[in-house]
C-alpha cells in the first residue's frame, strides 16, 4: 500500500475556503446577507469554509501517523511536529492580532496573554475585540494540534494491537469523535451553554472527516470509484450546500439555533465538506478539469498565501469601515469587496515571504537529518616487496 502525495489542488481548495471566509465578512460588514432572497442566504452560509478548513488540518496532519499505523512507517517526533506548527501558526498572528490589539481594543496584559497564547475563546467576552472576529477558529485549531500526537498515540494502540485489520480499526476509532460533537452540541443546547461553540470538542467531526480521509488515502492510495464518481460528488456538494443555505440549518443572524438546527447543520456542513474534498484526496489525477482548475498555479500560490489573507482580511474590513464611516450593516458592497481583496491580498504575499516562509524554513531545517560523517579518505597502500 502506498500513501498518497498531497495534491496540489488541495491548496486550491484552502484558497477557495479563505476567500469565502472574505466573501462572507464583506456581505456580513455591508448587511448584504441578511437581505431577502436565496443570494443573501447562499452568501451567510459561507462560514462553511471553517469545517473546510478543519477537515484539511486533519486530513493533512494526521497522515503521517495513518502511514505509520498503516505500512509500519516511522512515526512522527511529537516534539518537532509541535515545534513546527507553532512556527507556521504563531509568527504573523502575532503580528496581526498586536496591531489590531493596539488600534482598536484596549487590554490589560492579561488580555494580551489571552490572545498572544491563543487562548481568548475560554474567557467569556474575551474574543470579541475589533477587527479580529474571524480569530475564535485558530484557538480551535491549535487544541487540535496540542491533542493530535496524543490522539495519534491511542488510536496506533488501538489499531494495531488489537488484531485484526489496521486501517478499519483505524476508523472505528475515529468514528468516536463524532459522538463527541454530537454530545458537545446536546450539552450546549440544553444546558444554554452556547461558549462550547467555541471549543474543540464541538467541532471534533469535522477534523475527524479529514483524519478518516487520511487513513483512507494511505490505504487506498486512489480509488477509481471516486474519480470516476468525482463529478457528480461535487454536484452533489453544492445541491446539499443549497439545502444548507436555508431556515432548516437555523437562522441568518448571531441568535442561538435550536438543537434540531445545530445537529442539522453540522450534518450538512460535515456532508458537504467530504463531499468536496474527498475527490481531491481520495481520488489524485493531475490531468483531470477538476485538478487543473484548483491545482494551477495561481490557485496553489493563493492556497499557499491563505493562512495570511484569513488573517489579515478582517483587519483590514474593519479600517475600511472606520475611514468610510458607514454604520454598521451598510455600506457599499462592489467598494468594500475591491479594497479589502486587494489590501489583503497584497498584505498577505509580503508577510507570506518576509514571515511565513522564514518560520517554514526555519522549521526545516531543524527538522532534516544530519549529514553522516565523511568516511575517511583511503590511505595508500606501501608496495608489496
Amino acid at each position: 500500500m502506498r500513501a498518497l502525495k498531497r495534491d496540489a489542488a488541495l491548496d486550491g481548495i484552502r484558497a477557495l475556503a479563505a476567500l469565502g471566509v472574505w466573501l462572507l465578512h464583506v456581505a456580513s460588514n455591508t448587511g448584504v446577507m441578511y437581505g431577502e432572497g436565496m443570494y443573501a442566504w447562499l452568501l451567510s452560509r459561507l462560514g462553511m469554509a471553517v469545517p473546510v478548513f478543519f477537515l484539511l488540518s486533519g486530513l493533512l496532519l494526521y497522515r503521517p501517523w495513518a502511514k505509520a499505523a498503516v505500512e509500519g512507517a516511522p512515526r512522527p517526533a511529537a516534539g518537532l511536529y509541535l515545534w513546527r506548527r507553532a512556527l507556521r501558526v504563531l509568527p504573523v498572528y502575532w503580528l496581526v492580532v498586536s496591531l489590531a490589539l493596539w488600534a482598536w481594543t484596549p487590554l490589560d496584559w492579561t488580555g494580551w496573554l489571552a490572545w498572544l497564547l491563543l487562548l481568548q475563546n475560554y474567557f467569556p467576552g474575551m474574543n470579541n475585540a475589533e477587527g479580529l472576529y474571524q480569530m475564535w477558529t485558530l484557538p480551535i485549531e491549535m487544541a487540535f494540534y496540542l491533542v493530535l500526537p496524543l490522539l495519534a498515540w491511542a488510536l496506533h494502540r488501538w489499531a494495531v494491537r488489537g488484531g485484526g485489520n489496521v486501517p478499519v480499526r483505524l476508523l472505528g476509532g475515529i468514528a468516536v469523535l463524532p459522538v463527541i460533537s454530537i454530545a458537545t452540541v446536546v450539552v450546549s443546547r440544553l444546558l444554554e451553554v452556547p461558549e462550547l461553540a467555541l471549543w474543540l470538542p464541538y467541532h471534533l467531526v469535522y477534523f475527524a472527516c479529514g483524519m478518516a480521509m487520511a487513513v483512507l488515502s494511505v490505504w487506498l492510495g486512489g480509488s477509481r470509484l471516486i474519480g470516476s464518481l468525482a463529478p457528480q460528488l461535487l454536484v452533489l456538494a453544492l445541491l446539499l450546500y443549497a439545502v444548507l443555505s436555508t431556515p432548516l440549518a437555523g437562522p441568518r443572524t448571531l441568535t442561538l439555533p435550536t438543537l434540531g438546527e445545530s445537529l442539522i447543520r453540522m450534518t450538512l456542513e460535515a456532508s458537504v465538506a467530504v463531499l468536496a474534498v474527498a475527490p481531491f484526496a481520495l481520488a489524485p489525477d493531475p490531468g483531470s478539469l477538476r485538478h487543473r482548475l484548483l491545482g494551477n498555479p495561481v490557485a496553489a500560490y493563493l492556497g499557499r498565501i491563505s493562512y495570511s489573507f484569513f488573517l489579515w482580511h478582517a483587519p483590514v474590513i474593519t479600517l475600511h469601515r472606520q475611514i468610510t464611516g458607514d454604520p454598521p450593516f451598510t455600506g457599499d458592497f462592489a467598494s468594500l469587496a475591491v479594497v479589502s481583496f486587494v489590501v489583503s491580498l497584497l498584505l498577505s504575499i509580503a508577510s507570506y515571504h518576509l514571515i511565513e516562509h522564514v518560520a517554514l524554513t526555519l522549521g526545516r531545517r531543524r527538522s532534516a537529518p544530519a549529514r553522516p560523517p565523511e568516511s575517511p579518505a583511503p590511505q595508500p597502500v606501501a608496495p608489496a616487496v
